[in-house]
């Protein structure tokens, strides 16, 4: 399936309603879906995400109710990748902007795209596991 994202930002899935695997394709040319870090070639739910925000800031808390190690981070302070050190993380509030956090280093693995508001816990942002070993701004091409 040869797919050509010529403007804007998607958020893409392997299974009807998002319920499968997600990905987030930005602006550019997807012949292999490999090149989208797929196990499957075919996407069975797909829209653009919308960019609103200039500014981005998240704060990840190791434990619940904002208890023990917290790291703030905003796309000006961004983390040299892997350098995450909670070793779980159970609670994300992302204040401005979209983000995409990654089980694996190296920003592969399970992705998850997260947009403004509090996530308690990884099971809110439909995760598989409570640990996170890459983020990154979600900048749209627009």
């Amino acid at each position: 399936m040869k797919t050509n994202f010529w403007s804007h930002c998607y958020e893409c899935s392997n299974n009807p309603n998002y319920s499968g695997q997600q990905y987030f394709l930005k602006t550019g040319d997807y012949s292999d879906f490999l090149k989208w870090s797929s196990l499957c070639n075919s996407m069975r739910s797909c829209h653009v995400i919308p960019q609103n925000s200039v500014s981005h800031k998240i704060q990840l808390c190791e434990k619940d109710e904002l208890q023990g190690q917290m790291l703030e981070l905003t796309n000006y302070s961004l983390p040299v990748p892997g350098y995450i050190r909670l070793t779980e993380i159970f609670f994300l509030d992302v204040e401005t902007g979209c983000w995409t956090i990654y089980e694996c280093p190296n920003y592969t693995g399970h992705q998850y795209l997260l947009r403004k508001g509090e996530y308690p816990d990884y099971q809110h942002w439909m995760g598989f596991k409570d640990s996170i070993s890459t983020l990154e701004v979600f900048f749209s091409d627009m």
